[in-house]
C-alpha cells in the first residue's frame, strides 16, 4: 500500500519509527516531513498531507503531532480527506469501516509506540463496509445546502 506520513516537530521520532516499520511491512512510505525537531507548524503538514492522499498519490496517509489535534483539525480542512484521531485499535478499525478514514492521527505525547503500531495495523487492515455508511460518507464532503437534514 501507499502511505503518506507526516507531523510536526514533537512527532518526528513516532514518523521515523514508524515509517521504517511500514516499510519493512512491505508498504510504499512517502515521508512528507519534517526531517527534524526544529519547531515547525503542524497544519503546513497536515494540508500537504490531505493534498497528496486526495490526489491519489497516497491511498491513506498518517498524521502526527504531539496529541493528534491539531494536524487532524488541519487534515479535515480538505473535503477529500476524512482523518480520525485515534488512541486504539477499535476506533481506528471503526473509522475505516464506518467512515471511510483516508488518513488516521495519533498523538506522539499521548500514545506509545506499540499502541501506535497496533492503530495504524487496524486501520490498514479494516476495509470500508460500505451499506447504509456510504450515504453518510458522501455528506462528509457534499454537506447539505441549508440546515435541514435528510
Amino acid at each position: 500500500m501507499r502511505i503518506a506520513i507526516a507531523s510536526d516537530h514533537a512527532a518526528v521520532d513516532l514518523k521515523t519509527t514508524l515509517r521504517e516499520w511500514l516499510i519493512d511491512e512491505g508498504h510504499e512510505v512517502a515521508d512528507l516531513g519534517p526531517d527534524g525537531h526544529d519547531s515547525v507548524d503542524y497544519p503546513d503538514f497536515g494540508y500537504r498531507l490531505a493534498e497528496v492522499v486526495a490526489e491519489g498519490t497516497a491511498e491513506r496517509g498518517i498524521a502526527l503531532c504531539g496529541s493528534g489535534i491539531g494536524i487532524s483539525i488541519s487534515v479535515n480542512r480538505h473535503p477529500g480527506v476524512r482523518c480520525a484521531l485515534v488512541s486504539e485499535p477499535l476506533s481506528a478499525a471503526l473509522a475505516r469501516e464506518h467512515n471511510d478514514a483516508n488518513v488516521v492521527a495519533l498523538g506522539a505525547r499521548l500514545t506509545g509506540i506499540d499502541m501506535a503500531k497496533a492503530c495504524v495495523t487496524a486501520f490498514l487492515q479494516t476495509d470500508f463496509a460500505g451499506g447504509r455508511h456510504q450515504r453518510r460518507v458522501d455528506k462528509l464532503s457534499n454537506p447539505p445546502a441549508s440546515k435541514e437534514t435528510a
